[in-house]
């Protein structure tokens, strides 16, 4: 759950140098008819990621520069519904009439029924969601045009806060771009705000990042990591962005780990990366990220149980329920709670603990073939 993104694809490389693969989705692939939904497609891309022992990063969108909306297109044949033609990055591209309440009905529904189908689903690691271009919450080249090309801040408003209660077990994220008011609802309703959505920053380790990109990862709070994860891509602005961000010696005058330890990432899209570094560097770098835990002492007393101690070095908490396990029987405390740079002692209540015993990390949250590794420094 931690790590560089691929895009879903097999590759000829060993699957554990990298855990996570990232898939677009499009809305009208689920729905064509009213109320009619048809979720292969997203099980057909679950279930290859899966087959290599990986877990999916989805995103849903309605709009892509050079491409027809993804509106459902039973929507599209309203008499009433009325898209929008414009220019974006040069390309003709179609966006979303969000006056139709139809549409925000669906957008509603949707989440909803993706929720009951899939919020246990361990192929799934996070989910990305938005509106605007690629769903990163932003029209920055195309007719922008509040309440029809991009939704109200009402409705915004009003769907965040029931992804919150929809979504219990499945952490999902918005771009940093929804701090920007002209955009996103949270100046002018400061309440939403209090929503458990993480953040993710679709420039990550571009040359400006300091300004706008720190704004907006500040915006939605410094301690935001400490309950919802932070994610990205790296910055596509230009082929340099790309070729160097991994560079030991840096970019732009930041080093890609502490930028990570900066903004507490758990993962970031760099779906090039292959083709501009090694593979060690970029299991390197993948391990920089998320939660990293370390046993620093293990003891077992015969017919009690055992006692670990198990410290968090990583740069964010892990955002499912975990447990040390000793033979089988799991500790008292849950490791999604502990903080990085946190240690403490687990206690794990096991009469029948071995004089050889197997200490592990249990998380109902896997797909066949993963686990999550420790380190350990007991002397």
């Amino acid at each position: 759950m931690t790590g560089i993104v691929l895009w879903v694809g097999d590759r000829d490389v060993p699957s554990n140098y990298y855990q996570l693969e990232f898939s677009y989705m499009l809305y009208s692939d689920v729905c064509k008819e009213k109320d009619i939904y048809d979720w292969s497609v997203v099980d057909r891309v679950l279930k290859d990621v899966a087959s290599r022992g990986h877990q999916a990063v989805l995103r849903f969108r309605y709009t892509y520069p050079g491409k027809s909306c993804a509106v459902p297109a039973y929507i599209k044949a309203l008499p009433d519904y009325e898209e929008t033609k414009g220019k974006s990055e040069g390309r003709n591209t179609t966006f979303p009439d969000w006056r139709h309440p139809e549409l925000q009905r669906f957008h509603m529904e949707f989440y909803r029924r993706f929720a009951d189908r899939y919020d246990n689903d361990p192929r799934i690691a996070f989910l990305e969601t938005g509106f605007g271009l690629w769903a990163e919450y932003h029209i920055y080249d195309g007719p922008f045009i509040p309440g029809r090309t991009f939704p109200s801040k009402e409705f915004q408003a009003e769907f965040l806060t029931a992804m919150g209660k929809w979504f219990i077990n499945t952490p999902w994220l918005i771009s940093i771009d929804a701090a920007d008011s002209k955009y996103g609802p949270f100046t002018d309703m400061p309440e939403v705000l209090g929503v458990q959505f993480g953040n993710f920053d679709d420039s990550f380790m571009c040359e400006d990042h300091d300004g706008y990109n720190h704004d907006g990862w500040m915006f939605f709070g410094a301690d935001r990591y400490k309950t919802a994860p932070g994610g990205g891509e790296f910055s596509y602005y230009t082929d340099y962005d790309q070729k160097h961000c991994l560079d030991r010696k840096g970019l732009h005058g930041r080093i890609f780990e502490d930028e990570v330890a900066k903004y507490h990432l758990t993962f970031i899209i760099g779906n090039d990366q292959p083709g501009f570094q090694k593979w060690p560097r970029i299991v390197e770098a993948s391990q920089s990220m998320g939660y990293r835990f370390c046993i620093k002492d293990f003891l077992v007393k015969a017919g009690d149980g055992a006692s670990v101690c198990v410290a968090n070095t990583g740069v964010a908490p892990i955002y499912y329920d975990a447990f040390v396990d000793v033979d089988g029987v799991k500790g008292d405390y849950n490791l999604r709670n502990l903080m990085p740079g946190d240690s403490l002692w687990v206690k794990v209540p096991n009469p029948s603990v071995s004089s050889t015993p197997s200490l592990s990390i249990s998380c109902s949250r896997l797909v066949p073939g993963q686990k999550i590794e420790y380190e350990a420094d007991v002397k």
